[in-house]
């Protein structure tokens, strides 16, 4: 099995985050994300870069933004300025949007306003000019000379590699979407291999439908990963998050991609109890409808070896990037704690191993 690169997240004010990149990079851990949701979380750019001038290595991305709460061109400009403040450790993760939307009264975007804002994005990033949108009016100022196009002047392709842009994908359109617009895609379908492998055939069917090459595709994956000897309280260190991911496959109520009865049962039941006020935590009503099961398949709940068995399956799925959800920040910090060193210490090596 060849190496895999293996991140972790977090979430927070600035300071906090630039401890846990630092600590992360110790670990040996390849990169790890913020959460970009302004009413739950700290500036997610500040905190990038921030932690880009404490850490030497480690990659450093959004996890997730979103094509709603800032124009294409600030959200470029802001990635643009991690990547140099990094040395080029940048990655723009991005997807429809979800709590950050929420908390301002609005559903995830569109898929079609996703693809026109990922187009232009593209465009600002590798310091193109971006044609204006059709309800511009800079013209009716009277100005001698207006811009005609919209650029980044001081992005020059050439000192760093371009920003990578990586969409995070639960359905078949965002993932043949991303496939044809997205530099990577990170799947957010769970630890089950026949979602995933799905997931990967339907990215593989829009590339090569886009004339890319087949199986030059980059994909990562999403994984709900909590180390402890006892599988249920593995589960319930992990639930809030899990709940989260259980969500996405059932967003509008209806489970997409292929479940077994049991697991779209579990998914389309955590959609109906979700309490978007206690997103992503223990205890919550939706977390309550997590089953044994569900868990065991979605996500990866055990002891070291069980858990780098079930992650070193997923990677021969031809995932190259593992996004580690652990334990939540809401539950037993002791426990948290031992469980996210475990993984540190007894499943991280094996991963990255070759």
């Amino acid at each position: 099995m060849s190496a895999v690169e293996v991140w972790t997240n977090g979430a927070g004010m600035p300071k906090a985050f630039v401890n846990r990149a630092q600590q992360a990079e110790h670990a040996g851990f390849d990169g790890i994300t913020i959460v970009d949701s302004q009413n739950l979380s700290g500036d997610c750019y500040v905190a990038l870069a921030l932690a880009a001038h404490e850490t030497e290595r480690i990659r450093l991305g959004t996890g997730v933004t979103n094509p709603f709460t800032r124009h294409p061109a600030v959200t470029a400009c802001a990635i643009a300025t991690v990547h140099a403040e990094s040395g080029g450790r940048a990655v723009l993760g991005i997807g429809r949007g979800d709590s950050a939307l929420a908390h301002l009264g609005y559903a995830p975007a569109p898929v079609s306003v996703l693809e026109h804002y990922l187009e232009r994005l593209q465009g600002y990033l590798s310091g193109e000019a971006v044609p204006f949108d059709s309800d511009t009016n800079v013209s009716s100022l009277g100005l001698a000379t207006v811009p005609e196009s919209s650029r980044i002047e001081w992005i020059r392709p050439g000192r760093y590699p371009k920003v990578p842009v990586d969409v995070a994908a639960t359905g078949p359109k965002v993932i043949r979407l991303a496939a044809r617009l997205a530099d990577r895609v990170t799947f957010a379908v769970g630890a089950d291999p026949s979602r995933l492998r799905w997931a990967i055939a339907t990215a593989e069917d829009a590339r090569i439908g886009a004339g890319q090459r087949a199986g030059s595709g980059v994909y990562g994956a999403y994984v709900n990963v909590v180390v402890n000897d006892d599988p249920e309280v593995a589960r319930r260190l992990g639930e809030g998050g899990l709940s989260l991911f259980g969500r996405f496959q059932a967003m509008y109520g209806h489970t997409v991609g292929p479940a077994t009865p049991e697991a779209r049962q579990a998914t389309e039941a955590i959609h109906d109890a979700y309490d978007m006020t206690r997103h992503s935590r223990s205890g919550s009503p939706q977390a309550g409808k997590i089953t044994s099961e569900f868990a065991g398949q979605f996500g990866v709940f055990g002891n070291a070896e069980y858990c780098i068995q079930r992650l070193r399956e997923v990677v021969a799925l031809g995932i190259q990037r593992l996004v580690i959800v652990g334990p939540g920040r809401d539950v037993d910090p002791g426990a948290a704690s031992t469980a996210e060193a475990r993984f540190v210490e007894e499943v991280l090596p094996a991963l990255k191993s070759t």
